[in-house]
């Protein structure tokens, strides 16, 4: 699966997952990723529970429901391995510009894809990035 022109292509819901160091879950709904040229997939995120959640453990999972009657889309399993605080940065990537307005301290935080499934099933996916 190539995950730039998937991301592009299909409309849907995504959720990250997130757990503290001490092991409290948190999930929240979030945008698309940015699937960079290096290999690495971005979002952009408020300094709210699971960008602090993150702080301490690394690992999130990402799922995407696809638009559309029945339940098909894809899981993927991250670990975060860089943030970027710069304001430019985050305009830069920013789809919805009043996101990025200021009002709110914002980061890009950047992930590797550890393992990539189908949104049901076990069945596993190769990506590519």
């Amino acid at each position: 699966m190539d995950l730039p022109s998937y991301f592009e292509s299909v409309q849907g819901l995504g959720i990250m997952a997130t757990a503290s160091k001490d092991g409290r879950t948190n999930a929240a709904i979030y945008a698309r990723p940015h699937v960079l040229s290096d290999g690495k997939i971005a979002f952009i995120m408020a300094h709210r529970l699971t960008h602090h959640n993150l702080q301490s453990n690394p690992y999130a999972t990402y799922i995407f429901k696809e638009e559309g009657p029945g339940y098909k889309g894809i899981r993927l399993y991250l670990k975060k391995v860089g943030e970027d605080t710069d304001t430019e940065t985050v305009k830069s990537l920013c789809r919805r510009p009043r996101h990025a307005n200021g009002k709110e301290e914002l980061s890009v935080v950047y992930f590797t894809v550890e393992k990539a499934l189908s949104l049901v099933g076990p069945e596993e996916l190769q990506v590519k990035t």
